[in-house]
């Protein structure tokens, strides 16, 4: 970190994500203001943790960048007692990021991969944040505490996920990134009628794994 302090990195990352446009919500700015992103990447990463880049976190996975997680977290824009599922806990990151943005909400965060699941797991209550992680497939979602009133992916997709499609209430949303050689940044609107899409540019993320 350039800066003396993690929280002057943090300042100076969203500054730089607002002057160039890819930050415009105060709940998003204020959480990603909040969550000490180094704390989150391996020990040899911590000097680039407030990069505006993806970083490696080990298992063949990676923290997304800020401005990605903003993304996201813009579209997903959750009530602040909503109920949300994220399909890839990976190092515990987005998830809380997510969780900052609930006041009486709450985030359930699948993971495949075994030993990630346990060690964000950890991390997450050691930060006190909460957030519930389960190793699990995420093609399956995680329909025990279902209806959910929104869904994220950080992992990319073909498509969504029948089950957590069916898990998300009416009047919910969607968000990830779906597609394989080119991926592109979705928002699905949920309703009793069917599904509206909307697509918000290319993205790059690694392949979601485990399978329906």
């Amino acid at each position: 970190m350039t800066d003396r302090t993690p929280a002057a990195a943090r300042e100076r990352l969203v500054a730089s994500l607002q002057r160039r446009g890819r930050l415009a919500d105060s709940r998003t700015a204020d959480a990603l203001l909040s969550v000490p992103r180094h704390r989150f990447v391996p020990r040899a990463s911590v000097a680039r943790a407030y990069a505006d880049r993806p970083l490696r976190i080990g298992r063949g996975q990676t923290i997304s960048a800020p401005h990605v997680v903003a993304a996201i977290s813009e579209l997903l824009d959750p009530a602040p007692d909503a109920r949300v599922l994220e399909v890839g806990t990976g190092c515990g990151y987005h998830a809380a990021v997510t969780a900052t943005l609930l006041e009486e909400g709450h985030v359930y965060s699948v993971e495949y991969d075994a030993e990630l699941a346990r060690t964000a797991r950890r991390r997450l209550d050691t930060l006190g944040y909460d957030v519930t992680v389960a190793h699990r497939d995420g093609w399956d979602g995680w329909p025990d505490h279902a209806p959910y009133d929104a869904a994220y992916l950080t992992c990319a997709a073909p498509s969504v996920p029948s089950a957590v499609l069916s898990q998300v209430r009416p009047g919910g949303r969607v968000v990830g990134p779906i597609g394989t050689d080119e991926q592109r940044l979705v928002r699905l609107h949920v309703d009793s009628d069917g599904v509206e899409r909307e697509t918000h540019g290319a993205v790059r993320f690694v392949e979601m794994r485990g399978g329906e």
